[in-house]
């Protein structure tokens, strides 16, 4: 996802000026070691559910300040560097765009994407 030409598309639209005052995003990439015990890690494979990662964005969408979002989940075997998820939310005020950053990133990794890392043999 090239996050400039979002926002540039974005503001567009006269009611993306009108109405936002902020853009948040997050940029997850494969990390080369792993959370738990820090084994280094070869390759991730991932499978994103993206009909329920769409669902999520729509229910989100609908809290107050909201603007849009954006999101961009890759699939299929990664390694450390790559890009694994990508997340725009544009809104109001940062007292409704944070959150709502912070809750939908974790729902999308808790419940609609899967992720299997691979270790290096050490």
């Amino acid at each position: 996802m090239d996050i400039e030409s979002l926002i540039r598309n974005w503001k567009k639209d006269p009611d993306f000026v009108r109405h936002v005052g902020m853009v948040l995003s997050h940029y997850g990439m494969v990390r080369g070691t792993s959370r738990d015990a820090g084994k280094t890690v070869r390759q991730v494979h991932v499978t994103p559910d993206y009909a329920h990662i769409e669902a999520l964005c729509k229910e989100f969408e609908q809290y107050p300040g909201i603007y849009k979002i954006a999101v961009d989940a890759c699939e299929g075997t990664l390694y450390p560097g790559d890009p694994l998820l990508s997340l725009v939310v544009a809104g109001d005020i940062r007292e409704h765009v944070k959150p709502v950053l912070s809750t939908l990133l974790d729902r999308i990794k808790a419940e609609a994407v899967e992720k299997e890392e691979l270790y290096v043999a050490e």
